[in-house]
């Protein structure tokens, strides 16, 4: 059976048997969500989900409870969250303290697991804060994407068709036939490289994308994307056009994340339905919708959940290589090379 289970960082999809225990799914939740203890609720409006009721040893398919193709909501115990938030914290302290002290052969600093790009703040920030929206009955909320190199697509993807389609490599051909079509358009001079190996390069899965990427692909949908930078909230608007439908996408320096907007209850602070139930998708001349999302990032940036590319410097773990965040786009598109880490 496949479920679909919403934690603090995202949503993400269990894949279990039914004949596995109550105890085995309980363990998934929680490796997958990253709280120890938590509350569920399921359904629409959302219900407890009590699984403490049942035996550990209870079968899912013999608990009369319907799971598959659900969407399941786990919210961190508040009795709890305090000391586990504590206890995460003491043990990054003690893991960063360790790896501070190890040096690999190049000279960059060690990591765990090293992405090929440096990871989105979504990794390392409190949860997103969500912002009322009582004249449209909703809650704003941020919907995180994944720290895979991908945000961009997926955060377009998921505000253009739903979330359940992966749409990545499909939008990442997009914009490369694009720039094969326009050769006049995108010269070797607006894209850094030969429109050739620039288009390699894009539909590689270790490639971001950018201003490059958004122009072209709100073209290609027609709808206006609007994208609000978390640390100035300044707006930069593509395909703008009053008479075409808009989202919005939180940029953080280095991460993209969707804006969406999610029917709640009074008060309104917080949403707990499911991203089946979203708009991401607003008129082009609804500023209040763009006044709002620049509210959240105001609140985003005070989470420091935004990236400072310039005071930062990153490394190459294939060949040595270090340099600021520009020189880096440079680096990896002149070598190949994809394995960048912080240092």
């Amino acid at each position: 059976m496949q479920i679909r289970v919403r934690g603090p960082n995202g949503q993400s999809t269990i894949v279990i048997d039914d004949t596995a225990t109550v105890a085995e799914l309980i363990s998934t939740i929680a490796e997958k969500t990253g709280l120890p203890t938590f509350d569920l609720k399921s359904g629409f409006p959302p219900r407890p989900l009590d699984l403490n009721k049942f035996d550990a040893l209870d079968l899912l398919c013999d608990i009369g409870v319907k799971l598959h193709g659900e969407q399941i909501t786990a919210i961190a115990k508040e009795n709890e969250s305090a000391s586990a938030e504590a206890s995460r914290e003491s043990t990054s302290a003690a893991t960063g303290a360790s790896k501070a002290n190890q040096q690999t052969s190049s000279g960059v600093k060690s990591a765990e697991r090293a992405p090929s790009q440096p990871r989105g703040p979504s990794t390392v920030s409190k949860d997103p804060p969500q912002v009322p929206f009582p004249s449209r009955s909703a809650t704003m909320v941020l919907r995180v994407m994944p720290d895979d190199n991908s945000c961009l697509f997926r955060a377009i993807g998921t505000a253009v068709f739903g979330n359940d389609l992966d749409t990545v490599t499909e939008l990442r051909s997009i914009v490369a036939q694009a720039i094969q079509n326009a050769p006049e358009q995108y010269t070797a001079a607006v894209l850094d490289q030969e429109p050739d190996a620039y288009c390699e390069w894009i539909q590689m899965p270790d490639s971001w994308g950018g201003g490059i990427e958004m122009s072209i692909l709100s073209q290609h949908f027609g709808v206006e994307i609007c994208s609000v930078d978390v640390r100035t909230q300044n707006v930069t608007r593509f395909n703008e056009n009053h008479n075409l439908s808009r989202i919005i996408l939180v940029y953080s320096n280095i991460h993209y994340d969707t804006i969406a907007l999610s029917p709640s209850e009074p008060p309104h602070k917080i949403s707990y339905n499911p991203p089946e139930f979203d708009v991401k998708q607003f008129d082009a001349d609804d500023d209040e919708v763009v006044q709002l999302a620049r509210e959240m990032c105001k609140e985003l940036a005070k989470q420091n959940y935004y990236f400072d590319a310039v005071s930062s410097g990153y490394g190459c773990k294939q060949c040595g290589w270090k340099g600021s965040y520009k020189e880096m786009g440079e680096h990896v598109k002149t070598t190949g090379h994809t394995d960048m880490t912080q240092v």
